[in-house]
């Protein structure tokens, strides 16, 4: 028997002004229902995002990435998703919208660790 299980990752996306679609990756997100995992790294390159909007609200930025880590950490942290299960609270982050921070699309793989493939796709995708 494998010892890798599907996972589902989406990539966050700081979009400063919706109306161009220029956007700068900031984080990453992991949902893997077998080890009911859910997780979130965001690295944020505060100068690549100045360039496209020197005056985009670096503080309000922050604050929403921290709250995509609360949320996928769980407890007092996830505010009102506390008592949903990973995979809610995963379903929740990843839903479209229209803010200045973005999920990218869902993808899948298969992985043994789902807290070392945040990293990974972290320094892939991010850094």
């Amino acid at each position: 028997m494998s010892d890798r299980h599907v996972f589902e990752y989406a990539l966050l996306w700081v979009v400063p002004r919706v109306e161009r679609g220029e956007r700068v990756n900031a984080g990453v997100l992991v949902y893997c229902r077998h080890e009911a995992f859910v997780g979130a790294r965001t690295h944020l390159d505060e100068s690549r995002l100045l360039a496209l909007d020197p005056h985009v609200d670096l503080a309000g930025v922050r604050a929403a990435l921290r709250a995509v880590e609360g949320v996928c950490a769980g407890g007092e942290a996830a505010g009102q998703a506390a008592g949903d299960d990973a995979g809610r609270r995963f379903r929740w982050l990843v839903a479209p919208r229209s803010t200045v921070v973005q999920p990218g699309p869902v993808h899948t793989g298969l992985t043994a660790d789902p807290a070392a493939e945040v990293e990974r796709l972290l320094d892939l995708l991010v850094r």
